[in-house]
């Protein structure tokens, strides 16, 4: 089987400048940290960093975020077509069985720019009711000067990252991992979201802030913190995964000047574009014509980042591959069991 180093592995992924933070090997690392089981694979000019996660009496679930890599334009997972993917789907199959997985989540980074001509599933594999990462989302394009970057955002928002700049907040760089976490639980108390250990977050910025790829940003009024963001970058790509702010002073707008700084680092390292990563998964005519009087999920959430100029894409999959059916049926009952105990 050909499984390779983290080592080897980045050294594939130094010739792949699209492929996703979700399939470095830090991110594996990560993962590894909290319970997962990780391997590499690269069948010639394509590979996948594939997940498992048991799920007990031996079994576990096979997952693979945002991949596999190094397919060309033309020879797309979806409808599966090339040698590459069906040699690397042969690895694939190999490496769940031998870690008896139940089933194989595969959420490509394949982005779908009409809701009328989603990409078709691919062959073996099943449309899946569950998604891991956010199924949608906004994308800001860096290219341009500031001006221009700055030109494509919703008045609004302009205005309200110039006037956090007049107001006197201050954003800088931290490596305050405990500071961020205060921020975070403040946050998740008052917006009534689940957030990470402290312990994650502090892993996440020792695996990727050595290698350049993340940055821990902090807004600050009279020295008093305000608001924080961590953003990541791979390749051409940067995310925003997780932001915070604090109750006081809201008026002074620092989570606006946060994104915009973030934004700027983001062009500095290279980047071509910056994913607000998660809105609500519908159409932009129901988004646009609903987020004035909606504030539950991520409705809140997108009446921020919408102001940013982002083009609105829905990610293809998830898809499942089945090789025990009987406990995917299980799988899939106690999934919606979750869900339905968590409204």
């Amino acid at each position: 089987m050909p499984l390779v180093s983290a080592a080897e592995w980045e050294n594939f992924l130094s010739n792949q400048p699209n492929s996703h933070l979700l399939q470095t090997a830090a991110w594996g690392d990560l993962k590894a940290d909290i319970g997962w089981n990780v391997y590499r694979l690269i069948v010639g000019q394509v590979g996948a960093q594939i997940l498992f996660r048991p799920l007990g009496l031996g079994f576990s679930l096979a997952y693979l975020p945002k991949g596999p890599v190094g397919l060309q334009d033309g020879e797309n997972i979806s409808p599966i077509s090339g040698q590459n993917w069906k040699a690397l789907l042969t690895e694939l199959d190999s490496l769940c069985h031998k870690n008896r997985a139940v089933f194989l989540k595969l959420e490509p980074d394949l982005l779908d720019q009409s809701e009328q001509d989603p990409k078709p599933t691919p062959s073996g594999f099943t449309p899946s009711r569950h998604a891991i990462q956010p199924p949608r989302t906004l994308i800001v394009s860096l290219q341009g000067g500031e001006e221009e970057i700055l030109g494509r955002m919703k008045q609004k928002t302009r205005y309200n990252i110039r006037l956090s700049l007049k107001k006197g907040v201050v954003v800088r760089p931290s490596s305050d991992i405990d500071l961020f976490y205060t921020l975070m639980e403040v946050t998740g108390q008052r917006d009534e979201f689940g957030v990470h250990s402290r312990d994650y977050y502090q892993r996440a910025y020792e695996r990727f802030y050595p290698q350049g790829k993340c940055e821990l940003f902090v807004a600050e009024y009279e020295h008093n913190p305000l608001g924080a963001l961590m953003v990541f970058m791979q390749g051409l790509r940067a995310w925003y995964f997780y932001g915070a702010s604090a109750n006081e002073h809201r008026d002074r707008m620092p989570t606006y000047l946060l994104q915009w700084e973030a934004m700027r680092w983001a062009r500095a390292q290279g980047c071509l574009y910056y994913d607000l990563w998660g809105v609500p998964d519908y159409d932009l005519d129901i988004l646009e014509s609903s987020f004035s009087h909606r504030s539950d999920g991520l409705w809140g959430v997108y009446r921020f980042k919408r102001g940013f100029g982002g083009e609105l894409y829905r990610i293809s999959g998830p898809w499942d591959r089945i090789y025990r059916p009987v406990l995917y049926k299980l799988y899939l009952w106690r999934v919606s069991r979750s869900q339905v105990n968590q409204e």
